[in-house]
């Protein structure tokens, strides 16, 4: 019996319990965001309270430190937040901050994807319809954007549009990079984010697609060819439509 009872104590577990407490209340945590400049676009983002632990989420990117300074490029009212932990309760807390002023240099593409307001963002259509003899949605040489305006074929405006071609697109910073592709006017809409990646000459879209994917890539990543106010120029070095062939896709704001 004395063996029988030593065994079973030491299969006994020794459990040290330790339980996570809150340094402080999600309340408490302070995040200041200032303008480096009155109403100008560098932002300065600060988590100012001792214990907690996060990262920064500036829309643009996320920044993994308490204290980040970035040039926004556009102007309007964001909410920046920060999401991290107290200790055993995780959190998100957000900040506005407005920017009245591009004083610091930002890229002007920006600005022409979105608009004048980028909270509310801006929609683009083809530059053309169906057998109007433009070229918006044409067969192009491959592995080469310096010939993305030479079309090879012009299928949009002579004779074959695609699908979607009465559809749009919405780009917006409303809290994200958020995308949004509609096949017609009226449809619904696939949600996605997108990232403008300017270092690259890239547009990639997660999560949705272009309008005129069915000749587009699977990876939805496109060169741009152009971004201005008033026209969107895309290309992709091989096309769904034929993978010995470049596409090129032209759009412009919704009317």
């Amino acid at each position: 019996m004395a063996s029988l009872m030593l065994v079973t104590t030491a299969c006994d577990p020794i459990v040290d319990e330790q339980h996570l407490s809150n340094s402080t209340s999600v309340e408490n945590v302070e995040l200041k965001a200032t303008n480096t400049t009155p109403g100008g676009n560098e932002i300065k983002l600060e988590m100012l309270t001792p214990g907690v632990t996060g990262y920064w989420d500036y829309i643009m990117d996320v920044a993994l430190t308490d204290t980040h300074t970035f040039v926004m490029p556009v102007t309007g009212t964001f909410n920046f937040t920060y999401r991290g932990t107290v200790g055993a309760e995780f959190f998100e807390k957000s900040v506005p901050v407005t920017i009245t002023t591009l004083d610091h240099e930002a890229p002007p593409e920006w600005g022409a994807l979105l608009g004048p307001d980028a909270v509310a963002g801006k929609t683009w259509v083809f530059d053309g319809v169906g057998g109007d003899g433009g070229k918006w949605w044409f067969m192009s040489p491959p592995d080469d954007v310096n010939s993305a305006l030479t079309a090879w074929w012009n299928a949009g405006g002579e004779c074959c549009p695609p699908v979607d071609v009465a559809g749009k697109m919405h780009f917006d910073l409303d809290g994200a990079r958020n995308y949004k592709y509609y096949a017609t006017a009226a449809g619904e809409a696939l949600s996605g984010t997108y990232k403008l990646d300017l270092a690259n000459k890239k547009l990639i879209i997660f999560d949705s697609k272009i309008l005129g994917a069915e000749a587009g890539n699977n990876d939805q990543t496109y060169d741009i060819v152009s971004l201005t106010a008033d026209k969107m120029v895309l290309y992709t070095p091989r096309s769904l439509k034929d993978k010995g062939t470049g596409w090129t896709f032209v759009y412009k704001p919704q009317p």
